[in-house]
């Protein structure tokens, strides 16, 4: 008790108790040469900065996993566990310090200034510690485009849901990057949340472990895309009446690109109308089955939450065989739907 009472209380300032961002500024300076607080994002200069170097990544991304998935059309999956074990340890420590860094950044903000200010003001959201976080957000989806080299050399189908967000999510972050949107933060920090639930429970499944809130993934994919709309098309509103239509009700001005509006906007849409087509999809076609819902829709929403659907076909005395996603969870009582989102 002695030591609970003499660790750090937390604050509107420090809300983890201690001051992460010189902890982090060490490191940073550590791998990089130079401290974070002296990072500065500029067009051209700072590596995968243009749009051109942008198109380069994602056409280097899509000949790489289609032309991994026609190489080992005839070749024997690669048992890679220990492997995609680490992969999803490391995205989930990745997520959880940005995720970190962006709370102990933004709650301050948000707690003095309150949320207009927070996602509509440049003094609220593109501060310098928050230019670092996004542009390190943005590197990060290029990590994470590993999940589908993964997918490809274990012989897993590619989906159109898992390649095209894998991809968008890069442009998404770029455009709001070198768009300079103060809003950017909402739809990153929510993600970085999900991604900690979402990777945490890849790693335990891949060391064999099976955990009962797996169906809630999916479920908060959703619920963030929801969120996301909301204060995109908010920030768009404001932005647009104030600049083109000043006489309709609005609240001031919003920071941001024009161009960075509208990708923000077609790219969340499009993820929101795909992940509900494909959770109407996945439960329509396992209440077909006529086998009971909470099986086969937890085994859904696994697959779902990663964008990729395996199948369990049943032997003939009618137990299901043991099935594979992405990570081999070990046996499943029930069917398990395939979708091939093509």
């Amino acid at each position: 008790m002695e030591f609970l009472q003499n660790l750090p209380k937390p604050t509107i300032d420090r809300p983890f108790g201690i001051h992460l961002w010189p902890l982090f500024d060490k490191a940073f300076e550590a791998v990089v040469g130079y401290p974070a607080n002296d990072f500065r994002f500029v067009g051209g200069v700072t590596p995968l900065s243009t749009l051109q170097e942008t198109a380069v990544m994602l056409v280097t991304y899509y000949v790489i996993i289609f032309g991994g998935r026609e190489f080992m059309k005839n070749r024997p999956a690669f048992k890679l566990n220990t492997l995609f074990m680490i992969h999803n340890f490391v995205l989930t420590a990745v997520s959880a310090i940005l995720l970190a860094l962006f709370v102990e950044e933004l709650l301050p903000t948000l707690m003095r200034h309150g949320v207009f200010y927070s996602i509509c003001d440049h003094r609220g959201g593109w501060t310098q510690p928050l230019i670092v976080l996004y542009y390190l957000n943005y590197l990060n989806k290029y990590l994470e485009f590993l999940d589908t080299v993964f997918l490809f050399l274990k012989k897993k189908p590619l989906t159109f849901l898992h390649t095209y967000h894998h991809g968008a999510t890069a442009l998404l972050c770029y455009t709001q990057l070198i768009g300079l949107t103060a809003v950017q933060w909402v739809p990153i920090t929510i993600n970085l949340l999900v991604h900690v639930v979402m990777y945490w429970y890849y790693f335990q499944s891949a060391r064999g472990i099976r955990i009962w809130w797996k169906e809630w993934i999916t479920r908060l994919q959703i619920i963030q895309f929801v969120i996301d709309l909301v204060f995109v098309y908010f920030a768009s509103y404001t932005y647009f009446t104030s600049t083109y239509f000043p006489n309709a009700p609005n609240m001031g001005n919003c920071a941001g690109e024009e161009f960075a509006a509208f990708a923000g906007m077609a790219i969340l849409t499009s993820y929101l109308v795909l992940f509900i087509s494909f959770y109407i999809v996945t439960y329509n076609k396992a209440a077909k089955t006529g086998r009971p819902r909470r099986n086969t829709g937890k085994q859904a929403v696994i697959d779902m939450a990663r964008y990729e659907v395996a199948p369990s076909p049943s032997h003939a005395n009618g137990k299901a065989k043991s099935s594979e996603s992405a990570v081999s969870t070990g046996r499943s009582n029930g069917p398990v739907t395939r979708s091939r989102k093509a």
